[in-house]
């Protein structure tokens, strides 16, 4: 497959350590009461979403790094409802685990999927990227750049549940922001204007910046800054309400309503569509 279309691409490995370092420095202050707050992940509390990611760490090296088999999908289980069951599975024993152990395994395993993300190939093909085109390997900087944009946004989930904004910096977030449209031609594939169509879609705020999905034959692709010819639909939304929406932590609607469109509305409205999922 052509990845070409889903832009350049983008090395975020530099940017782990300084994720990691700011989500540890937050558990770490964290009160007793703190890790039993809710999130906005259904279900889960504080200490179930930093669970989580010790479950993606440990699955990442088990898996890709180590080359451990695990077993799939159970027969008549897609993947939506296998991730969810396997992902609770972990959580819940993980519910027997202290915050401390938590916090520890963090700063234990981080530096190892460190060494790990380093030995890899960026261009060689590898996992799929659901949320890009399901099914199909996937280069290995979009499968990498997922992992950061995962790791960061559960970093946020809890900031949001104990009321300790932080780690949204310009050089933390403009990856975000950047691999989260890369996620919007797959939101528009089912819409199909004449080839050379175009949506404009400008993110204020940290990460921020302007990008073009054109209408290619039979795909839409992505590049950044804006075109010079005028766009069919133009979308304005910030950089907060870009990562809520793209994760469904907030509902498209509400995105709809802070957002600005101008054009061609069905097209504007079906960026807000896209959905990066977080595991």
């Amino acid at each position: 497959m052509d990845w070409s279309w889903a832009g350049p691409p983008l090395d975020v490995r530099p940017l782990f350590p300084l994720e990691r370092a700011a989500f540890v420095a937050v558990l770490e202050d964290l009160t007793a009461e703190d890790w039993q707050r809710p999130t906005v992940c259904p279900g889960w509390r504080v200490h179930d979403v930093a669970a989580h990611v010790i479950h993606d760490h440990l699955r990442k090296l088990s898996g890709s790094r180590d080359g451990q088999a695990a077993p799939g999908p159970g027969p008549g289980e897609d993947l939506p409802r296998f991730l969810h069951r396997v992902n609770q599975e972990f959580v819940e024993v993980a519910s027997r685990w202290s915050p401390r152990v938590l916090t520890d395994l963090l700063g234990h395993l981080g530096p190892q999927l460190d060494q790990f993300w380093a030995s890899l190939e960026m261009d060689r093909l590898g996992e799929a990227v659901s949320w890009a085109a399901p099914g199909v390997p996937a280069p290995a900087w979009l499968d990498v750049a997922r992992e950061y944009t995962e790791y960061w946004v559960h970093q946020q989930q809890v900031r949001d549940a104990v009321g300790r904004p932080g780690a949204s910096s310009e050089r933390l977030m403009t990856p975000v922001i950047d691999i989260f449209v890369r996620a919007v031609p797959h939101a528009l594939r089912h819409l199909a204007p004449a080839p050379g169509s175009h949506v404009q879609l400008e993110v204020t705020g940290p990460g921020g910046g302007t990008w073009t999905i054109r209408r290619q034959e039979a795909t839409w692709a992505v590049d950044r800054g804006p075109s010079a010819q005028d766009a069919v639909a133009f979308v304005r939304l910030s950089a907060d309400t870009l990562w809520r929406v793209a994760t469904r932590g907030i509902t498209v609607q509400t995105a709809r309503e802070r957002a600005t469109i101008e054009g061609d509305q069905d097209l504007g409205s079906a960026v807000l569509t896209l959905v990066a999922i977080i595991r």
